[in-house]
């Protein structure tokens, strides 16, 4: 079995918290996550705004003398923001949805910027270690918000284990994680280190709106859906906290129908941007969110259910490594 806590790409630990969009794992959540020894991201935003991205940067830096990385998605706009992201000579660079070609990931790697690509199936695997990336992140179907894959974690983890098996690439699995059991079993399958997006909104540092962290204590059922978010990110479905709005809306919406027909429910402000939200947007609540928060959109992963506590973000990264050795130790040493 690996030993996925001693850390890989430089940090002290193997634990990635994953990007929350839309700027739900700040500066706050990244440097908390840094000071802990684990891979901290920004979630950078979705479309131009490099002077914002330098200020994330500054102020992170001020918050942690430690590595931390940002993350863009590849769906929209990005060249700018990386462009930022080279030049502050990040330690990490994560990407997603979408593909990040060998003379992307050079270009970082010049720039002294590791790459990890997070990925949904074995083709998008290979072609990511074609590209010679740093590390792959593996997300199963179980993971909140936007999901690019179609195949469980346990099934999909190992084919892409073996297809690394000579290369020395870490591999990182995603989805439904959020304590030393999930971390035991996803080195158990050849992973050697975990990313978790969830168990990270229900931290002190997260940006998420106070509604938002309450109710993934109090609600443990989850559903892979498009109903949000349909005109600002087509064909792109995701897995979300199953609401009293939600539950009662996601039979009665039709295919055609997106939030550029709906009310507008809220307010907020994302990355320094005042922004109206449309009732079915794909938009989270984070902390400045005004109006009808519950009804707004709640990525979640399906590990939700195992989450009983708000707790600050290095205590979480400790109980997940302090766990996982405990199993070992006193559960699995004893198989014979």
């Amino acid at each position: 079995m690996a030993s996925g806590w001693r850390g890989i790409l430089g940090f002290d630990y193997g634990i990635v918290q994953a990007p929350l969009g839309p700027d739900i794992s700040g500066p706050e959540l990244a440097a908390a996550v840094a000071n802990a020894g684990a891979i901290g991201l920004l979630r950078l935003p979705d479309w131009p705004a490099p002077d914002h991205v330098r200020e994330l940067i500054r102020k992170t830096r001020s918050l942690t003398s430690r590595p931390f990385g940002a993350a863009i998605v590849l769906a929209f706009p990005y060249e700018e923001n990386l462009r930022v992201v080279l030049e502050k000579k990040l330690a990490v660079l994560q990407v997603y949805w979408g593909e990040f070609p060998r003379e992307r990931v050079d270009e970082a790697h010049r720039a002294g910027v590791k790459v990890l690509h997070q990925v949904g199936s074995l083709e998008e695997a290979a072609k990511a270690k074609e590209a010679g990336v740093d590390g792959i992140i593996v997300q199963g179907r179980e993971a909140g918000g936007h999901v690019i894959g179609q195949e469980g974690l346990f099934p999909l983890l190992p084919r892409v284990v073996d297809l690394f098996s000579d290369s020395g690439i870490p591999v990182i699995a995603a989805g439904g994680i959020v304590d030393g059991r999930g971390y035991v079993a996803a080195l158990a399958l050849g992973a050697q280190g975990v990313c978790l997006g969830t168990r990270f909104v229900a931290t002190e540092e997260s940006f998420a709106h106070p509604i938002y962290k309450k109710r993934l204590i109090e609600m443990s059922r989850t559903d892979y859906t498009n109903v949000f978010g349909r005109a600002r990110w087509p064909n792109a479905p995701q897995r979300v906290l199953e609401t009293p709005f939600y539950a009662g809306w996601k039979n009665n919406l039709s295919d055609q129908e997106t939030e550029e027909s709906q009310p507008i429910i809220g307010h907020s402000i994302i990355h320094g941007v005042h922004k109206d939200i449309r009732r079915f947007a794909g938009t989270v609540p984070n902390a400045t969110a005004t109006g009808d928060v519950d009804s707004m959109a709640m990525y979640t992963g399906q590990g939700v259910g195992l989450i009983t506590d708000i707790i600050p973000a290095g205590e979480a990264v400790k109980r997940l490594v302090a766990e996982a050795k405990d199993i070992v130790r006193e559960k699995l040493s004893n198989l014979k």
